[in-house]
């Protein structure tokens, strides 16, 4: 579909920023249901119908959630685009401002109007499951911080140190919570017949835990986002690129540093524990070891092969069944 009017838009805690592009228009609203009503009535004033109307932003979490959840309910469509994606477009640029970016942003989305999507409005459950996740996430974040300073002060203290035992004491209270949020994670999944069927599944893959399938979830939503494989592998950091040009630069083929971080860790993990007890793909990193290739490449090749086992048992709905034929 296309949309007669692009408007981008630059969105903080408290304050929106909005410029429509074809009708080279600025104007700035409260990031609260009374601002959302001024952005209705400026529509009602421009005598813009809301099906005319695409707004473009870039991600940026809890800030938009009250605005998302009041564009589904008006039917106003919008997309969300990687703020990186948005800085690439626009060449030498100088100067920044909210009005400035709301700027860059309706122009990027004009020139990008035939490709943008219209978010889809999200599954409760999937959108609940997603904050327990990043919940998490911190929780595990701030652990290993507490744990790496009691490792840093053992040294110099003894146990019985004040600083030593109340940072035990967080560490088992964060220990405590994380495993609520785990089970809580669960309990979820369950309520959703689709989201709980495809864990069951991705659970069958050898060496992907409860931390990996949730995260996979998460980032693919449910297995949507993503049209194929191969860009989540990219999208993970996993996918090698070639680098040549003319007959001079030939370089070896690489991954980009442009990556989620924090899925390709995970699955870098899942590749290591992968290589000890996951027969068929020790003897692949044992067979490629021998034969003289880097040991860095071998381990990306089995994260991406961990991958296309995830979306394979996805796509055929069935089980991942072993098929290891151990030679004589």
């Amino acid at each position: 579909m296309k949309f007669q009017h692009i408007i981008g838009i630059d969105l903080s805690k408290e304050s929106i920023d909005l410029f429509c592009h074809q009708l080279n228009s600025y104007f700035k609203i409260e990031n609260a249901t009374t601002g959302f009503l001024q952005l209705l009535k400026w529509l009602k004033e421009q005598k813009i119908s809301y099906c005319q109307v695409m707004i473009v932003m870039e991600h940026t979490g809890l800030y938009s959630h009250h605005f998302e959840s009041f564009l589904h309910k008006h039917k106003i469509a919008f997309a969300k685009v990687p703020a990186l994606a948005i800085k690439k477009s626009l060449g030498l640029a100088r100067g920044k401002s909210d009005k400035i970016d709301a700027k860059r942003i309706a122009r990027y989305g004009f020139e990008k109007r035939d490709v943008l999507i219209s978010q889809p409005n999200p599954d409760k459950v999937l959108q609940r499951l997603k904050l327990l996740y990043s919940s998490r996430r911190r929780l595990v974040r701030l652990r290993t911080s507490l744990k790496s300073a009691v490792t840093e002060l053992r040294p110099i203290t003894n146990a019985s140190d004040v600083i030593i035992t109340s940072h035990r004491r967080l560490i088992k209270d964060l220990t405590d919570e994380i495993k609520k949020i785990e089970t809580e994670i669960k309990h979820l999944r369950s309520q959703n017949a689709s989201i709980s069927y495809n864990a069951n599944l991705l659970q069958s893959v050898k060496c992907v835990g409860e931390v990996l399938l949730t995260a996979t979830i998460v980032k693919t939503e449910n297995f949507t986002r993503f049209s194929n494989v191969r860009k989540f592998c990219c999208y993970c950091g996993t996918a090698p690129f070639e680098h040549s040009s003319g007959k001079s630069i030939r370089r070896r083929t690489k991954v980009s540093h442009l990556a989620d971080k924090e899925m390709k860790s995970l699955l870098d993990r899942s590749a290591c524990s992968a290589i000890q007890y996951d027969k068929e793909l020790r003897a692949f990193y044992e067979r490629r070891l021998a034969m003289g290739k880097s040991k860095q490449s071998t381990i990306n090749i089995v994260r991406n092969k961990i991958i296309y086992r995830m979306f394979a048992v996805i796509k055929r709905q069935t089980p991942f069944i072993e098929n290891y034929l151990q030679t004589a």
